[in-house]
């Protein structure tokens, strides 16, 4: 198990240094077969008493101005965020970006410790959540998939197989 983001879990696929890969973003290779396995919330993070729990941040004057933390380029996080600004002619250029970090574990333990805030997957803060370490603001975000990647002309062992219907079982009996 190798743990990166979108584009490099992407590439090593590609490559034959993986047989399966799982992301939470776009890919566009046309060598590589994309399996939906599941679907996740995002969700703006900010640390207990921020002022933004207290008054919802508006999306084109508020949201320039915080202070963000971001997963670092070519990851699926950071670029359906900045998808999402776009979309609401936001140019994510105009973010001031405290922090870059390579996983969804630094990110959160630095919103936690009031380093800035951060938009993450529901399911990597859902104990943060519960815990109080964090609060939820309720910014419109889009909902994304995870996906499985595997190369299309690389034969499909069996182990592979029942791996995939594992983690789709749930989407074909819900």
């Amino acid at each position: 198990v190798d743990i990166g983001n979108t584009e490099t879990v992407a590439a090593h696929v590609h490559a034959g240094g993986a047989d399966l890969g799982l992301v939470e973003g776009t890919v566009d290779d046309p060598h590589l077969a994309v399996i939906a396995i599941a679907e996740d919330d995002m969700v703006l993070v900010v640390p207990p008493g921020h002022p933004w729990t207290a008054r919802l941040p508006d999306l084109v004057r508020d949201v320039p101005a915080g202070q963000w933390i971001l997963r670092e380029r070519g990851s699926g996080t950071r670029a359906l965020f900045e998808a999402t600004l776009l979309a609401a002619g936001v140019d994510p250029r105009r973010l001031d970006v405290v922090f870059e970090l390579p996983s969804n574990e630094a990110v959160r333990a630095a919103v936690e410790a009031g380093a800035g805030v951060a938009v993450m997957s529901r399911l990597v803060v859902a104990s943060a959540l519960r815990a109080g370490t964090l609060a939820a603001v309720p910014l419109p975000l889009p909902r994304r998939q995870f996906l499985a990647l595997r190369h299309k002309e690389r034969y499909v062992t069996r182990a592979q197989r029942e791996f995939l219907a594992l983690m789709t079982a749930d989407r074909q009996n819900p």
